[in-house]
């Protein structure tokens, strides 16, 4: 539905802001950078790396974590598959997701290797060493339908002060549900109620050096169950 896509304009004609929440979808200063920073070197990767290794996502936005995640997977010469499942629930039309994505002259080959895959809405895409899920809907409805555990959460919706839904404690509760023992989740907020729902939920959160200017970001792990 037209309702449900992301309604977007741009800054300095190359940075997508979404005009529902009124935040730009990544970092203004270095959009992979703060992804490799906060979202890859915070759920310990590269080296947590093995076949069927599951990320999942609470924010799919311009699929810039996806692409560095699997930079970073090809790099290490991880053999067999990388899972990876993203929940959305205003899915960005294909044609501004490209253009998002052109910004990053690193992650062009990448970029346009998935290009064709975008529809927009839910989806799979299946590749030799990936098998993506795009799930569209309020996470707060799809999530506890979804049948896996991830080894490792994303947690990048937008600002929690803009929009606090996706930060609430049931949906942390939910994440800590859908996450294997030992499994991490990291996002680049160090909000305190984002991190006591985190606690609540059973993680172990410790608030670590942020990327750029924000000061710091948020790191958890789930002990046990």
């Amino acid at each position: 539905m037209q309702d449900q896509q992301a309604r977007i304009t741009w800054r300095d004609g190359e940075v997508p802001v979404s005009t529902r929440f009124d935040d730009p979808y990544f970092s203004l200063d270095d959009g992979l950078a703060e992804t490799r920073h906060v979202f890859v070197a915070g759920n310990d990767l590269p080296a947590r790396f093995r076949d069927g290794f599951h990320i999942a996502e609470l924010g799919f936005g311009t699929g810039l974590n996806l692409l560095a995640a699997l930079v970073a997977w090809r790099a290490a010469r991880v053999p067999g598959r990388l899972k990876y499942t993203s929940f959305e629930a205003y899915p960005m039309a294909p044609q501004d997701m490209r253009r998002a994505q052109a910004r990053f002259a690193e992650l062009a080959g990448l970029a346009a290797e998935l290009a064709p895959h975008w529809q927009g809405s839910a989806q799979e895409i299946a590749l030799p060493d990936l098998h993506f899920t795009l799930v569209a809907g309020d996470a707060r409805e799809t999530l506890s339908h979804w049948p896996h555990k991830a080894d490792a959460w994303f947690l990048d919706g937008f600002s929690p002060a803009k929009n606090p839904e996706m930060w609430q404690p049931a949906l942390m509760a939910e994440v800590a549900r859908h996450t294997a023992t030992g499994g991490t989740a990291a996002t680049y907020t160090a909000a305190g109620f984002v991190r006591r729902g985190l606690e609540a939920a059973g993680f172990s959160v410790s608030r670590v050096a942020g990327y750029g200017r924000k000061r710091h970001m948020t790191r958890a792990i789930l002990d046990r169950r």
